[in-house]
C-alpha cells in the first residue's frame, strides 16, 4: 500500500470517530423500533432481586451478561488508546467486544499495535476480527486469514456488509459480487466461527437466509436506528466537494435513512429458526441499542445478545463508558426482576406487548 493511500486510510478512521461523536449523523426518519415494544409486568415475581444472574452463553463461551461492545475503530495512532480503554472495559464485565475493520492491519503493519491492544488489555473475553465484504469478495488468502486471527487472537471473524456506506464513501468500493462463494470458502477453512453483521441498515430474514446457507454461524441484524454511515460519508463528501451533486434532493433525505429497522431484522431472522436447517442460528441485535431495557427487548424479540457502538464510543468521549455499561445491566435487571425472571435464558421466553397491536 502506497504511503499516500495509507494516510487517506488513516484520516478517513479519524475522520469516522471524529463525526461519530460530534455530528448529527443518526437517522432521523426512523428508529430501531423498541419503543413500540413493552413487557407485560409481573406483580408477584416470585424471585429475589439479588438471585438474578446476567451471565449466558456465547460461541461456547460463559459471558458476564448479554451485552457486546461491538466493532468500531482501528488503524489509526488515536485508535490504541481508544481500543485499550474498550478491551479494558469488556475485560471488567467479562462481555465480548468486535474490532473494528482490520483491512488497515493487512495493507500497512504499522497500524497493527491499534488492533493487537486489545488482547493485552482483555485477555479472557470473547474478541472478534473483523473485515468487510469487499475484502472477502476478493478472496482472502492464508497469509491474510492467519493475520486477521492472530493479531488479536480472534475467537470469531466479522464480515461486515456496508454496501450502502461504501456507495456514499468519496474512495468506497462497491464490488459486492461474489460474497457468497467466498464466504463458502471461508467458513470451511476457518478455525473459529464466521459472524456477519451490517453497518446500521439491517439483514432481512431472506438475506439471514443466504448468508446461514454458507455456513455463517452468527447473524448481527446492525438495523435502522442509530448511526447512518451513509450520513458519515456523506459529511466526507461535502467537506471534499461543498455540495451534493450525486443524488437528487428528492431522494437524498431517503437514502441517507435507508435500512431495515433494528426490530423488524430480529423478528425476521428469528423466525428462521421455525425451520430445522437454522434452529441453532444465533443473534446478535445492534442498531440503535441505547440502554438495558433496548437490550431486554432485543432478547424477548429473539436476540441471544445485544451490542452497542456508537453509544458506547460517545460514553468513552465523555469519560463515562463503564458507568453506562453498569446503567444498562441495572436497567436489564429492573426487567428481569420486574417479569420474574432470573437469567437472560428465561428472558428469552417472555412474550412482548406491541403497542398497537395484541401481543405478539
Amino acid at each position: 500500500m502506497s504511503d499516500e493511500l495509507s494516510n487517506i486510510t488513516i484520516e478517513r478512521k479519524h475522520n469516522h470517530v471524529e463525526l461519530c461523536l460530534h455530528d448529527d449523523v443518526c437517522f432521523d426518519r426512523k428508529t430501531s423500533g423498541f419503543e413500540q415494544f413493552e413487557f407485560r409486568h409481573n406483580a408477584l415475581p416470585e424471585i429475589r432481586f439479588s438471585d438474578i444472574d446476567l451471565s449466558t452463553a456465547f460461541l461456547g463461551h460463559r459471558i458476564g451478561a448479554p451485552l457486546m461492545i461491538s466493532s468500531m475503530t482501528g488503524g489509526f495512532d488515536e485508535a490504541v488508546t481508544l481500543n485499550r480503554r474498550f478491551a479494558e472495559a469488556a475485560e471488567h464485565f467479562r462481555i465480548p467486544l468486535g474490532i473494528g475493520s482490520m483491512r488497515q492491519a493487512l495493507e500497512n503493519s504499522s497500524q497493527r499495535e491499534s488492533f493487537s491492544v486489545v488482547r493485552k488489555y482483555a485477555p479472557s473475553v470473547p474478541v472478534f476480527a473483523n473485515i468487510g465484504a469487499p475484502e472477502v469478495a476478493k478472496g482472502l488468502s492464508a497469509a491474510d486469514i492467519h493475520t486477521l486471527l492472530e493479531l488479536i487472537g480472534a475467537d470469531a471473524l466479522i464480515v461486515h456488509l456496508n454496501a450502502a456506506q461504501e456507495m456514499f464513501q468519496p474512495e468506497g468500493d462497491t464490488d459486492f459480487r461474489h460474497v457468497l462463494d467466498e464466504l463458502v470458502r471461508l467458513t470451511a477453512s476457518l478455525p473459529v466461527p464466521v459472524i456477519v453483521k451490517e453497518v446500521g441498515c439491517g439483514i432481512s430474514g431472506e438475506c439471514a437466509r443466504k448468508l446461514l446457507d454458507t455456513g455463517v454461524r452468527v447473524i448481527d441484524v446492525a438495523g435502522a436506528g442509530g448511526i447512518s454511515w451513509q450520513k458519515v460519508e456523506e459529511c466526507r463528501y461535502l467537506r471534499r466537494t461543498g455540495r451534493e451533486n450525486r443524488f437528487s434532493p428528492e431522494a437524498l433525505g431517503e437514502l441517507l435513512n435507508w435500512g431495515i429497522p433494528t426490530t423488524r431484522c430480529i423478528i425476521e431472522v428469528a423466525g428462521l429458526r421455525k425451520l430445522p436447517a437454522y434452529e441453532h442460528a444465533s443473534i446478535i441485535a445492534s442498531g440503535g441499542i441505547g440502554s438495558g431495557m433496548d437490550i431486554a427487548k432485543a432478547l424477548a424479540l429473539g436476540a441471544n445478545i445485544a451490542a452497542s457502538a456508537g453509544r458506547l464510543l460517545k460514553a468513552l468521549h465523555e469519560k463515562r463508558l463503564e458507568e453506562t455499561i453498569e446503567n444498562w445491566l441495572n436497567d436489564l435487571r429492573a426487567v428481569m426482576f420486574l417479569t420474574g425472571t432470573v437469567s437472560p435464558e428465561q428472558l428469552k421466553k417472555k412474550h412482548l406487548i406491541y403497542k398497537h397491536r395484541p401481543i405478539l
